[in-house]
C-alpha cells in the first residue's frame, strides 16, 4: 500500500475535513472516531505522511517516533481510561484490516473489551 496524500487523515490534517479533536501537538493529532466501537474510541495519527507502523519505524525521525508514542499515552490518560484499562490497536496491511493508508492508532476503553481475537482451532 502506498501513501495516498488524499486519504481522509491527510485531508483532516490539512483542515479540509473537520474532526472532533481531543489533542494536538507538533507530532500528532488525536480525535474521536466517527463510528465508535467502545464508549471511548479515539484515533491518534502522526502529522507525517506514513502509510503504517512499518513505514513509520523505518522512516520517521527519532523525535517523531518518541513524540507520537508519548502522545498515545497522553491521550489515553486524558481520556480517563488508564485506571480501568484500555486497548491500543494499529492495523497494518490488507490481512491486518488496514483501510486508510495513513498510520493511526485506535484507543478503546470505557468498558470491558474481552479477548482481542479468537483463538485459532488446532
Amino acid at each position: 500500500m502506498s501513501y495516498d496524500s488524499n486519504n481522509i487523515f491527510a485531508r483532516i490534517l490539512r483542515g479540509e475535513i473537520p474532526c472532533d479533536k481531543v489533542f494536538e501537538n507538533e507530532h500528532a493529532l488525536a480525535f474521536k472516531d466517527i463510528a465508535p466501537q467502545a464508549p471511548v474510541h479515539l484515533l491518534v495519527i502522526p502529522k507525517g505522511a506514513y502509510v503504517d507502523f512499518d513505514d513509520f519505524t523505518l522512516n520517521a525521525t527519532e523525535a517523531e517516533i518518541a513524540g507520537y508514542i508519548r502522545t498515545i499515552g497522553v491521550v489515553a490518560r486524558e481520556a480517563g481510561v488508564k485506571e480501568s484499562g484500555y486497548r491500543i490497536l494499529s492495523n497494518l496491511g490488507e490481512e491486518g484490516g488496514q483501510e486508510v493508508p495513513h498510520l493511526h492508532v485506535h484507543i478503546f476503553g470505557g468498558k470491558p473489551l474481552g479477548r482481542m481475537i479468537k483463538p485459532i482451532d488446532k
